[in-house]
Parts: C-alpha cells; sequence; structure tokens
C-alpha cells in the first residue's frame, strides 16, 4: 500500500461484482456481510479489538456479542472489562 493511500480517512477495497454475484449470498446483502465477516476474522486472529471489530461490522455491541456467540467465537473479556461494563449499567439505571 502506498503511502498516498493511507492519507484519506477510509480505506476503500474494490471487489468485483462478478465475485459478489457468485458468492453465496444475495448480493443486496454484499456490503453488510462482508463487513461483518471482515470483522469476525480480524477480531478472532486477535488484530482487532472488540469495540473496533464492531464497529467495522456496524452492529451495536449487544448485537455484535450475539454475532460471535452463534458463531461460537471465544470473547477477549477480563475483569477489567466486566467492571466498565457494571459501571455502564449502573449510569445506564440512572437514568
Amino acid at each position: 500500500m502506498k503511502e498516498s493511500d493511507m492519507d484519506t480517512k477510509n480505506l476503500v477495497i474494490e471487489i468485483p461484482y462478478e465475485i459478489i454475484s457468485e458468492a453465496k449470498f444475495p448480493p443486496k446483502k454484499a456490503k453488510e456481510i462482508i463487513r461483518q465477516e471482515l470483522a469476525i476474522h480480524l477480531y478472532q486472529e486477535g488484530i482487532l479489538s472488540f469495540g473496533n471489530a464492531r464497529r467495522l461490522a456496524e452492529m451495536e455491541k449487544l448485537s455484535f456479542h450475539f454475532l460471535l456467540g452463534e458463531r461460537k467465537i471465544e470473547r477477549d473479556y477480563d475483569v477489567d472489562d466486566y467492571q466498565a461494563d457494571q459501571e455502564e449499567v449502573e449510569k445506564w439505571l440512572k437514568k
């Protein structure tokens, strides 16, 4: 990748339509499915954090958790994550 490619705010990957049209999913859902599959893979390989993978998949936190659960992918979730989530729940309950 050229350095000038990294100057933009987004990375664009071109996938030939012939590949999309032969994929085993509806072409109308191609962008959504490819984003999710890429996010799942990069998270599973430890390349992306949960938060960044979730954002790449364009999913809410709970939905991404369910998607990982459906795939039987373990989450990298420790005590600090649990405590942070507990604090968020407590803030939400006080509203």
